[in-house]
């Protein structure tokens, strides 16, 4: 017994010792931290970095009225927060004192380590990175929230591939606990640390992948959602007892097609067209059903309707 006490001494001991290293050690460099995209992903990385991390974040968009959207739903959540006695009015001041708002990416010349958070979409993201690139701090490490493209292709596109890394942040953000970490092929071991303890101080759990496309989440999660479109498309059920049996029969909180409409239906088939590309595999080939909701501008929750009405 005394052993046994012993070992677990030690390696509760090891353990703090690792987490005080990775955060003291990667995280004292990283000070101010950029986001770039206002929307619904970008808003929840900035909300976290600054509550839990304690980090000075620049959210940057291209629309003011996105960053006006973005403060306001930060501000509202801060207020549930303190009326459930999770956060005090102090709390919110100081959240809120360190964050700030633009919309010039200029803004990002003082920046340690940048989340990106824009729509996924290849050629749209490697024009910011090329723009932005020569703004960063040449210590400045880049994170992409991609889903599901290449790290490795996106950090080609930058003079600073081995500070580049791909930082899969689950959404929403404020609520879910994961944060799926993808080194490119040069990335190097010091950025993978510095990401990986400041997703731990954001107040994350962390999960490694190879960059192979759709990494560990989407590679699973859009062919079962692609599936349940299939199903729908084919008349095999109605939306409501496809969601209904994977619900209640697998256990999980929503089922597949409600589910695709809090991703976004447009997010989906970019993702799934990325893996049938990519992977040259039809069964990533995208539902015509789910195609064609995209092209009707029904693209879930976001918009209003997609499966299922939200208005």
């Amino acid at each position: 017994k005394k052993n046994l006490s012993q070992n677990k001494k030690i390696f509760f001991f090891r353990m703090i010792s690792k987490f005080v290293k990775r955060h003291f050690s990667t995280l004292e460099n990283i000070k101010n931290v950029g986001v770039l995209g206002a929307g619904q992903m970008g808003t929840g990385i900035g909300i976290v970095l600054s509550k839990n991390a304690h980090k000075h974040v620049k959210i940057v968009d291209a629309s003011e009225e996105q960053l006006s959207k973005s403060r306001k739903f930060t501000e509202n959540l801060l207020d549930k927060e303190i009326s459930k006695q999770r956060l005090t009015s102090d709390d919110k001041y100081k959240i809120l004192e360190r964050m700030s708002f633009s919309i010039k990416v200029e803004d990002f010349n003082n920046t340690d380590f940048l989340c990106e958070a824009v729509s996924e979409n290849f050629d749209l993201k490697a024009s910011i990175f090329k723009k932005i690139d020569p703004i960063l701090p040449k210590h400045a490490i880049i994170g992409s929230n991609t889903s599901s493209i290449s790290i490795t292709k996106l950090a080609a596109v930058t003079t600073r591939a081995s500070q580049f890394i791909g930082m899969h942040w689950m959404n929403p953000v404020p609520v879910m606990k994961l944060v799926e970490v993808i080194k490119g092929l040069q990335t190097s071991e010091q950025t993978l640390q510095t990401t990986l303890a400041l997703a731990e101080a954001s107040g994350k759990v962390c999960s490694a992948s190879n960059d192979i496309p759709g990494f560990i989440a989407n590679r699973i999660l859009m062919p079962y959602i692609n599936e349940a479109v299939w199903t729908l498309y084919e008349g095999i059920a109605t939306k409501e007892d496809i969601d209904l049996t994977m619900k209640h029969g697998t256990n999980v909180p929503m089922g597949p097609l409600t589910l695709a409409d809090f991703i976004g239906l447009d997010t989906c088939l970019s993702i799934l067209r990325v893996l049938h590309n990519d992977l040259g595999d039809d069964k990533y080939r995208p539902c015509p059903l789910l195609v064609n909701y995209v092209n009707a501008g029904y693209l879930g929750k976001k918009t209003g309707k997609g499966f299922y009405d939200y208005k």
